[in-house]
């Protein structure tokens, strides 16, 4: 028979090791701040909620979500075990600071479309959104991201002009600088869901999914190398950079969206 004293440390290391494996069935990766993209994994069977709101798990425990540009700085991760039990964990995430412009004397033209372009231009905010919401299991977002080109960084996600007072959107991207024609190639593996060679503002436009949501985007391209539909792999020649749309010179604008969230492209790659 075990002694009292021996019943007691065995009982007190049990629950030491429940606690590790509560624990430990839930892993993040990913920099918590505005503009970030969190990947992790649960147990398997697990169901997952980021401010009581489902978050989509891979048949094998994988997930992804991300914080917007002006995101709420605390957040709740809530998840049921593999026993049914509710498990918990707060988030705390950074502000950022981010480069505002303000311009007065701007003619008026350069501040708002055209009114005959508006129709267009909700078609293609509808057809981008409509790319952005693919929620395919697979989990081709959990590799290291490659930058897609090379080149100087002309702009930075989270800017923002003020044009006579009036606040533009921010930008939500990160742009790289190149001649036309300067290659593009695929950050992660995905399946290219949508090329259109020439949108209002955004000119030649393609989405790469990614899985569970999440997606590159590259605007004012010159032209496509590979078809929608395309599965490509990480490192693929995938397009040419150029100066369609709305822009001022030739380079990739490229975007990474958890769904309708925005975020920063240059938080998944190495540092410059």
């Amino acid at each position: 028979m075990l002694s009292p004293m021996l019943k007691l440390l065995t009982a007190l290391l049990l629950l030491a090791f429940v606690f590790n494996c509560n624990a430990a069935e839930l892993s993040l990766q990913g920099e918590l701040t505005q503009g970030s993209l969190i990947r992790g994994k649960l147990s398997y069977g697990s169901q997952l909620s980021l401010n009581d709101k489902p978050v989509a798990l891979s048949s094998d425990g994988h997930f992804a979500f991300g914080f917007n540009r002006d995101a709420e700085l605390k957040h709740k991760l809530t998840w049921l075990d593999e026993q049914g039990k509710l498990q918990s964990k707060d988030l705390v995430i950074s502000s950022r600071e981010y480069d505002i412009q303000r311009i007065e004397g701007v003619a008026g033209k350069y501040v708002s479309p055209p009114p005959e372009v508006t129709e267009r231009i909700r078609q293609d905010n509808a057809q981008i959104g409509k790319a952005r919401q693919n929620n395919d299991d697979r989990i081709d977002f959990m590799q290291d991201f490659i930058w897609p080109a090379q080149g100087p960084i002309s702009g930075v996600y989270g800017s923002q002009r003020v044009f006579n007072g009036t606040p533009k959107n921010p930008h939500y991207g990160l742009d790289v600088a190149g001649p036309t024609g300067t290659p593009v190639f695929a950050p992660a593996d995905g399946i290219v869901t949508l090329y259109v060679p020439d949108m209002y503002y955004s000119g030649g436009t393609m989405i790469i999914d990614h899985g569970l949501g999440v997606s590159s985007t590259f605007l004012h391209l010159s032209a496509a190398e590979v078809e929608q539909g395309a599965a490509v792999k990480q490192g693929q020649l995938v397009a040419r950079i150029g100066a369609t749309g709305r822009v001022t010179g030739a380079h990739l604008d490229w975007r990474i969206n958890w769904f309708g969230e925005r975020l920063d492209p240059a938080l998944l790659v190495p540092k410059r």
